[in-house]
C-alpha cells in the first residue's frame, strides 16, 4: 500500500466482535489503527500484539474508554482531537431490548448515548480536521433495524435512525471538502452479541434470504473499501449488508 493512501484510522469498539474484525482488515490494508474498547481489556491486549507482530512498519493503540460516560467521551475528544486522523469508523453499539410500549427511558437513553451521541461528538472534532486537510473518510456501522422494524427493537433501532439522519445530512454538509460519510447498514452477524437469540438461530436463518448470518470479514472488508481510494465518489450512501434481509418482509423470532 503507498503512503499516499495510507490512513491513520480510529475504531470505536474494536476489541472483539466486528469491530475486531473491521481492526484487522484495516491494519492487513496498511493503515495505521486506534481503537477503543470498553470491558474487552484482554481481547483489545491480544489483538494489539498480533497487529504489531503482524504488522511491525504500522502503529497500532488501544484506548480504555467508556461511551456511555459523557464526562469521559469529552475527556476522550480533547485526546484524539490533537492526533491527525484521516479515517474513522465508528462501530461502538449498545443493544436494548424492550417492546416499544415498556420501553425504560433510562436504558434507552444509554443506548442512545453510545450508539449516537458519542459519534456527533467525536465524528464532529475529527472530522473538522479532515475538513482542514481536505481529505477523510467516516464509515458509521448502524443496522437495517434504521430501515425495517424488527419487533422488541424500538430503542436500538431508534438510536440508529436517528444515527442514520444525522450521517446523511453531515455527508452533504462537507462533501465539497473531499471528506465522505458513510452508513454501513448490517443485518444480522456471527458474533457474540448474536448468542442471547443462539435458540431462535435456526428460524432467523431461515427468514434470511441467503439463509446464513453475515461473518464478520464480510462486513470489514466493506468497511476497508470504503477508505480506499476507489470509494472517493461514495458519500451520503445507506449499504445494507444482510444477506438480502432488508429487501424482504422481515424476520420475527
Amino acid at each position: 500500500m503507498s503512503a499516499a493512501v495510507k490512513r491513520r484510522v480510529l475504531v470505536t469498539g474494536g476489541g472483539r466482535g466486528l469491530g475486531a474484525a473491521i481492526v484487522r482488515a484495516l491494519a492487513a490494508a496498511g493503515h495505521d489503527v486506534t481503537f477503543t474498547y470498553r470491558s474487552a481489556s484482554a481481547e483489545a491486549d491480544a489483538l494489539l500484539k498480533d497487529l504489531q507482530a503482524a504488522h511491525s512498519g504500522q502503529a497500532f493503540a488501544a484506548m480504555a474508554v467508556d461511551l456511555a460516560d459523557k464526562a469521559a467521551v469529552d475527556a476522550f475528544v480533547k485526546d484524539v482531537e490533537r492526533q491527525a486522523f484521516s479515517g474513522f469508523v465508528h462501530n461502538a453499539g449498545q443493544s436494548y431490548d424492550s417492546l416499544a410500549m415498556m420501553m425504560d427511558q433510562g436504558k434507552a437513553e444509554a443506548a442512545m448515548q453510545v450508539n449516537f451521541w458519542s459519534f456527533t461528538r467525536i465524528g464532529g472534532a475529527l472530522t473538522r480536521h479532515m475538513m482542514r486537510a481536505r481529505d477523510g473518510r467516516v464509515v458509521v456501522i448502524g443496522s437495517i433495524t434504521a430501515l425495517q422494524a424488527n419487533q422488541g427493537n424500538a430503542a436500538y433501532a431508534a438510536s440508529k435512525a436517528a444515527l442514520l439522519g444525522y450521517v446523511r445530512t453531515l455527508a452533504i454538509e462537507i462533501a465539497r471538502a473531499g471528506v465522505t460519510v458513510n452508513y454501513v447498514a448490517p443485518g444480522f452477524i456471527d458474533t457474540e452479541m448474536m448468542a442471547p437469540y443462539a435458540k431462535y438461530r435456526e428460524q432467523m436463518e431461515s427468514q434470511i434470504p441467503a439463509r446464513r448470518f453475515a461473518k464478520p470479514e464480510e462486513v470489514a472488508e466493506f468497511v476497508t473499501f470504503l477508505l480506499a481510494p476507489q470509494a472517493s465518489y461514495i458519500t451520503g450512501a445507506v449499504l445494507p449488508i444482510d444477506g438480502g434481509l432488508s429487501a424482504a418482509i422481515g424476520i420475527q423470532r
